[in-house]
């Protein structure tokens, strides 16, 4: 179910994305959750581009994924985003991998916020926080 605070990525399953078994190897459904939240900032503003050039930058600290369903070779997908906890420093987006109208997949991944001059971790800069905090 789409919310006001979602964002819907669409993607179609690569064949370079499926194992063996013939359905997309779980380490991909990571990358995926990182072109949905470049997506999803970029729909929502800041672009990841923008928090960069501010000197912020998000860094992966933890991930959950459940798998319900294996999705396979060119099955049209969506991978929808929406902002959950929000921190002093780590927010939390959740995921969803759907086919059509099934949920196949859901996550929680926790980012924290660093500097890109390498001097550690920031507070949630503004211009993130109102695109978590809508």
């Amino acid at each position: 179910m789409t919310t006001a605070r979602e964002y819907v990525h669409p993607w179609q399953v690569r064949y370079l994305e499926v194992d063996q078994q013939g359905v997309v190897f779980n380490s991909w459904y990571l990358a995926w959750f990182d072109e949905a939240m470049s997506g999803f900032l970029a729909h929502s503003g800041p672009a990841y581009g923008d928090l960069v050039a501010a000197g912020y930058d998000v860094q992966l600290v933890r991930s959950e994924i459940d798998w319900r369903s294996g999705v396979g070779w060119g099955d049209p997908v969506s991978i929808a985003v929406s902002p959950g906890r929000i921190g002093t420093t780590s927010f939390d987006l959740h995921f969803e991998v759907r086919r059509g109208d099934e949920v196949t997949c859901t996550a929680r991944t926790v980012y924290v916020v660093i500097a890109t001059d390498g001097s550690g971790t920031r507070p949630i800069p503004d211009l993130l926080r109102k695109v978590l905090d809508t």
